[in-house]
This record gives C-alpha cells, sequence and structure tokens, in this order.
C-alpha cells in the first residue's frame, strides 16, 4: 500500500451545510446527492441533499460544496485488492 504521509488534507464541515475540502485533483461525478471526487489521498464520496459545487479552483485544489452534507467516505483504493474481475484473470 503506498503511504501519503506527505500530502496534507482538510476536510471542514460547517454545520452541515457548507464542505470545504483541500487536496481535490478532479470532480469525477456529481448530482445533487452524492459528489465523488478524486483526491491527493484517493477517492471521496460526499452524500447530502441539494448538493452544489460551490467553487473548485484547479489550481489550488480547494473545492466547496453547499447543501444538506449526510457523509463524507474515503474510499478503498481500486489496487488495494482487485475487483472481482483482476481476481478471476489472476
Amino acid at each position: 500500500m503506498e503511504e501519503n504521509n506527505h500530502i496534507i488534507q482538510n476536510v471542514i464541515i460547517e454545520n452541515r451545510k457548507k464542505l470545504n475540502i483541500s487536496g481535490v485533483k478532479q470532480v469525477v461525478s456529481f448530482d445533487d446527492e452524492t459528489v465523488l471526487l478524486e483526491t491527493g489521498l484517493g477517492r471521496m464520496t460526499v452524500k447530502g441533499e441539494n448538493l452544489k459545487i460551490d467553487n473548485f479552483n484547479t489550481s489550488t485544489g480547494d473545492l466547496t460544496a453547499i447543501g444538506m452534507i449526510h457523509a463524507v467516505v474515503y474510499m478503498a483504493s481500486e489496487n488495494a485488492g482487485g475487483g472481482f474481475i483482476s481476481r478471476l484473470f489472476r
């Protein structure tokens, strides 16, 4: 597993209505209930209601989202254990 000790990422949730995240590389997909991000520490999913990306600065990696925040979850690395298909063809 790759060590990410040198990467600093801040996740700040203000009153469950505003989310500030640093270290965002790209927005993979989003709708009003789910935002999927690629960050310096892996994929992150934000779940909620009426979610909107208020600001995303691609040069600094700072993202602000607004709406009712229910969960912020780091996803397991795709290369960590492989999926069903990768295990099938080993």
